[in-house]
């Protein structure tokens, strides 16, 4: 028997009467013909997150505002300053990395900058050297390189970088 399909269907047993659909607890979405916009229930910001595929290579410059993660290949430098970079486990990457965060699943060639933390995790391979705050190699992991562990906010000489508060208060202490 042909069934329209605009029509909603029912799962009702035989003999028992047909109930009213009942509107479900949870939130519903409402929906313009041009966009849909999901709604998440999840706390995390994978959406801020810029994916290079397995397939993809890029060779140059890579720089923006949000965090990525590298199944890819990549050659040349990867600048993303306030954001996490994350190199998979397929991926590979000739070059410096510069980042709030770095996590190494995969092999990386080159010398990461973190103004946070470096990760390289027990299948991950870095070659290079390594200027953070923080570091972790898990067992297994493979590193040949250098270690440079600076404070948050410290220039490459060693030196604390001063506010412009700090100044103004020893500036005004020397008056």
């Amino acid at each position: 028997m042909w069934k329209p399909t605009n029509q909603p269907t029912t799962t009702s047993r035989p003999g028992e009467p047909e109930r009213p659909a009942t509107p479900p607890a949870t939130p519903q979405i409402t929906e313009t013909p041009a966009v849909a916009r999901p709604v998440s229930t999840t706390t995390t910001t994978t959406a801020d997150q810029a994916t290079i595929g397995k397939s993809l290579v890029i060779k140059g410059e890579v720089t923006g505002s949000e965090s990525l993660y590298i199944d890819g290949r990549v050659e040349g430098s990867i600048n993303l300053a306030g954001n996490r970079v994350t190199v998979g486990r397929n991926g590979v990457v000739s070059a410096n990395i510069n980042a709030r965060e770095i996590v190494v699943l995969g092999k990386v060639r080159g010398n990461l900058t973190a103004s946070d933390r470096v990760d390289i995790r027990s299948d991950g391979s870095l070659t290079g050297d390594v200027v953070a705050a923080r570091i972790s190699i898990e067992d297994g992991a493979f590193f040949k390189g250098g270690i440079d562990i600076r404070k948050a906010g410290q220039k490459p000489n060693g030196e604390e970088v001063k506010t412009a508060v700090a100044a103004e208060t020893a500036t005004a202490a020397r008056a």
